[in-house]
């Protein structure tokens, strides 16, 4: 096994949206970079996403995460602006609202008791969503099935495209001196002096800080160096049309046509462990939906379909977290790759560049489940 001689400023394990991200905010503060990622043989869910960036009912039980989200989305347009000068990758960003489908008055009023909490929530800022009726949404959407009474809107909500994201972050931190180091899963997390010792199956390589943003793979790694990060697997599916001419000026919770005019069908939460098999009836389900709230998609063609595994916490909400034990190793882990990677480039890695995350971030941290940090941890 080869030893790595040159020490970066700042390991960070996983090179998927979230490690990407932060490595695109840390190279731009300065660090010398190493990325160490599996690779595709990953259970890498940054291939799999929906391409939200969304900000409707984010956060209702945590305020704090629904002004984070609110915050990236607020930074997403300067962010995919200059991720695409920088590279010629635009992500296809683009932030004209979103609809989230209500298929009953039950629904619409406990949507209208969700915005007006919201509201309070986000406060100064505005939380801007509102319900549309029906005469009112089909307007913006003809062709809508009777089934939909109504929607709400959120103007800050948008999206991109997850994988032209991925390889436009890859481009500019290849073009920032990042090292970016293929087929090296982590064996071992070390401390190593007053700085970290990795191992990988490419050999081993040192820094003074290493930030785990390895998916699930945080939770088996968080321990060796004083952090316990409970991690729960949920399996989504996707499918995917045809190229359709355009039927859906914004992007819907359930729905999303992208830039090539394929549409995208969504919506599924399944407790099938790390399977990323694709599943008839879950996939019945997700098509059915769809035919239901917009009836021509009945005559478009399937042509491919795929699952892939989300990283959420008990709680659904990120944990992010610096140990006490180890200084300098930090967690980051969330299932909002794209929507949270405005804030994972432009606030959050700033803050891993200084060796510490900012007080306000502790709402966070894995203690909120009583179990999150060091005094749990193996060592």
């Amino acid at each position: 096994m080869s030893e790595n001689v040159s020490a970066a400023d700042t390991l960070v394990v996983g090179g998927g949206l979230v490690g990407a991200a932060l490595a695109y905010g840390l190279a731009r503060a300065g660090e010398r970079v190493t990325v160490l990622d599996e690779g595709d043989i990953a259970l890498r869910a940054s291939r799999g996403n929906f391409g939200l960036v969304w900000v409707q009912s984010k956060g209702e039980k945590m305020p704090e995460y629904a002004r984070w989200t609110r915050r990236s989305a607020d930074l997403w347009p300067e962010f995919s602006e200059e991720l695409a000068a920088a590279t010629g990758i635009a992500p296809d960003y683009h932030k004209p609202g979103g609809l989230q489908f209500l298929f009953s008055e039950e629904e619409v009023e406990t949507r209208k008791a969700h915005i007006a909490r919201m509201h309070n929530v986000n406060g100064a800022a505005g939380y801007g969503a509102e319900i549309i009726d029906r005469t009112e949404l089909l307007k913006l959407v003809p062709g809508l099935g009777p089934a939909v009474v109504a929607a709400s809107y959120c103007p800050h909500d948008g999206h991109a495209s997850p994988l032209r994201l991925l390889r436009g972050l890859h481009t500019d931190i290849a073009g920032h001196g990042v090292r970016y180091v293929s087929d090296s899963k982590v064996e071992a997390v070390e401390r190593d002096g007053s700085g970290f010792r990795v191992t990988t199956a490419k050999g081993t390589f040192r820094g003074a800080k290493v930030v785990l943003a390895a998916g699930h793979g945080n939770k088996w790694l968080g321990p060796s160096v004083g952090l316990n990060v409970p991690l729960v697997p949920e399996k989504g599916q996707i499918l995917v049309t045809e190229r359709l001419k355009p039927l859906l000026p914004m992007p819907t919770h359930i729905l999303r046509q992208t830039e090539e005019g394929t549409v995208m069908l969504g919506d599924s939460h399944e407790n099938t462990g790390y399977s990323t098999e694709s599943g008839m009836p879950e996939l019945t389900r997700i098509a059915r939906d769809a035919v239901k709230t917009l009836p021509v998609l009945a005559k478009a063609r399937i042509i491919r379909s795929w699952a892939a595994v989300r990283v959420l916490s008990p709680d659904g909400f990120p944990i992010y977290q610096q140990s006490e034990s180890h200084p300098g190793a930090f967690s980051i882990n969330c299932h909002s790759g794209v929507t949270l990677a405005g804030v994972h480039a432009k606030v959050l890695a700033p803050m891993l560049a200084k060796g510490a995350l900012d007080p306000d971030m502790d709402v966070f941290s894995a203690r909120r489940f009583g179990h999150g940090t060091d005094e749990n941890a193996a060592h």
